[in-house]
């Protein structure tokens, strides 16, 4: 009833707020007579904060069109590579039609970066997407909403989302002989499951990991996210936070933790830090600062942006991550493509780096939770493990803002940079036939063997000081000549 109860006091303020968007304008448009009223700008101000509190937040679109490579714009083709019922695997494929740096681009290592499933969209990695596009080729996955999958579609899973992880990582290493693969937040954890799922298979396992601020080990350092799992039992979960989708949508009738609910966890955490913003947006309006106001507008149009998770995978990644620590104890057992469980072992990781990166104030995945991944993967070798902690950075801005560009991300690109193999060795990869069980194990080996030996020869610290320097141009990638020939634009 509460979701049917959510919905119908949308519906009827939706018209109020759109009323209060009209008035905002009229007051503001110097060509009516309402503008010349005293304190019109601070009544539009008002209409205008109005529009923004009762308004309803769709899902966003990641709107990168071009990126600038080394003085030189490249052009982004957003698309849709793998279709399936809860996610899309999508691609930013980058063209350009000068030679020089199209042969750069194609060189670059092909990243996957999972994104969370956790209340809001894929969309809130829009920065992360953006910096990684200049230097690698970038897939994302773009979890849907939940009350749009119809109940045919099925349930969904936490096994699921191991699965589809796997899938999207067989179809890149099909496709370019191998990957990375990035994960920010609530994927660390079905990440880390999945390549060792497939390690223990045998099957190629990507050529590095990267895990960001994410709950390895939830019970290090707990935060106010982790206490709230931890003091309610399953029960109480299934019966206050799970509803059923309302029958206005595709999913009428499918279980669900909804978007609104889980908005209202994240405004409750900092309430008085949300209030001030608003506020000063409402000053900002009233001075002129458009700027101001513009970054306001973007950072709650993705905020308050969220979607609706199936009750099986959020009910299960509670009990999985945050009560029975399973990944950490060894008692994980996940359900495979042909329903037979499969024990989820990080110690069987041996051909793939890890890098876990963490925020210094990160206030959802405390310290030393995502550095628990290392203490797991004992079967890589520890010239291929690194940490790095961004200092004076939170939870976002560990993957976005000022500190994600000129901290985190030369740390990344340079350690997914380390562990990449030469073209040559790609392209043997490439070349042969998709590994099946045992048969993969050689040719991850013969893939990573050239890594093994550069690698081996960078220490962690050279590879954090050379990292944590501000950004700059990439030595791969010089720009290129502007009297280069030019062809038709060419996709990469």
């Amino acid at each position: 009833m509460l979701y049917q109860i959510y919905e119908t006091q949308r519906s009827v303020m939706e018209p109020f707020a759109d009323l209060a968007e009209v008035a905002s304008r009229l007051y503001l448009n110097p060509m009516l007579p309402l503008a010349q009223f005293p304190l019109a700008q601070r009544i539009s101000a008002g209409y205008d904060l109005m529009h923004r509190l009762g308004k309803d937040y769709e899902k966003p679109v990641f709107g990168i069109h071009k990126v600038d490579v080394d003085g030189v714009d490249i052009a982004i083709h957003e698309r849709v590579e793998i279709d399936k019922p809860f996610c899309e695997l999508r691609r930013f494929k980058r063209f350009s039609d000068n030679t020089d740096t199209l042969a750069t681009l194609k060189g670059q290592p092909v990243v996957l970066i999972v994104a969370p499933l956790s209340g809001h969209y894929a969309t809130l990695l829009r920065d992360t997407v953006r910096a990684m596009l200049k230097d690698h080729k970038v897939y994302i996955t773009d979890w849907k909403n939940a009350r749009l999958v119809p109940l045919s579609e099925g349930d969904f899973h936490l096994d699921d989302y191991v699965l589809y992880i796997q899938e999207f990582i067989r179809y890149l290493q099909k496709g370019y002989g191998n990957c990375h693969v990035m994960s920010v937040c609530q994927p660390t954890v079905p990440v880390l499951a999945a390549v060792s799922l497939m390690a223990s298979r045998g099957e190629t396992t990507p050529l590095s990991m990267t895990m960001m601020g994410g709950p390895i080990d939830a019970s290090k350092s707990p935060t106010s996210v982790n206490n709230l799992a931890t003091e309610r039992s399953h029960s109480w979960f299934e019966n206050n936070v799970i509803y059923r989708v309302p029958d206005n949508f595709p999913g009428a009738g499918r279980r669900v933790y909804p978007g609104f609910l889980q908005h209202s966890g994240f405004v409750a955490m900092n309430p008085g830090h949300h209030a001030t913003s608003h506020y000063d947006y409402f000053q900002d309006l009233i001075k002129g600062d458009n700027s101001s106001a513009e970054i306001h507008r973007q950072f709650y149009d993705e905020y308050n942006a969220v979607l609706d998770m199936d009750a099986h995978y959020y009910l299960e990644t509670i009990d999985t991550v945050f009560q029975d620590f399973k990944l950490v104890n060894g008692t994980w057992d996940v359900k495979n493509e042909k329903g037979q469980l499969e024990r989820v072992r990080p110690q069987d990781i041996a051909h793939t780096a890890l890098l876990t990166v963490e925020g210094e104030l990160d206030d959802i995945s405390g310290s030393g939770q995502t550095a628990a991944a290392h203490d797991l993967c004992t079967g890589i070798p520890k010239t291929h493990q690194m940490h790095y902690e961004a200092k004076g950075a939170g939870h976002y801005g560990i993957f976005s803002g000022r500190r994600w560009r000129e901290m985190v991300y030369p740390v990344v690109k340079s350690f997914i940079r380390a562990h990449q193999p030469t073209p040559e060795a790609l392209a043997v990869a490439s070349t042969a036939p998709a590994p099946q069980g045992v048969k993969a194990a050689a040719t991850s080996t013969a893939v990573t063997k050239p890594v093994a030996k550069r690698a081996t020869k960078t220490t962690v610290k050279a590879t954090v000081k050379a990292a944590a320097k501000p950004v700059p141009a990439s030595s791969a990638a010089k720009a290129p000549s502007t009297t280069a020939p030019r062809k038709a634009r060419q996709p990469v």
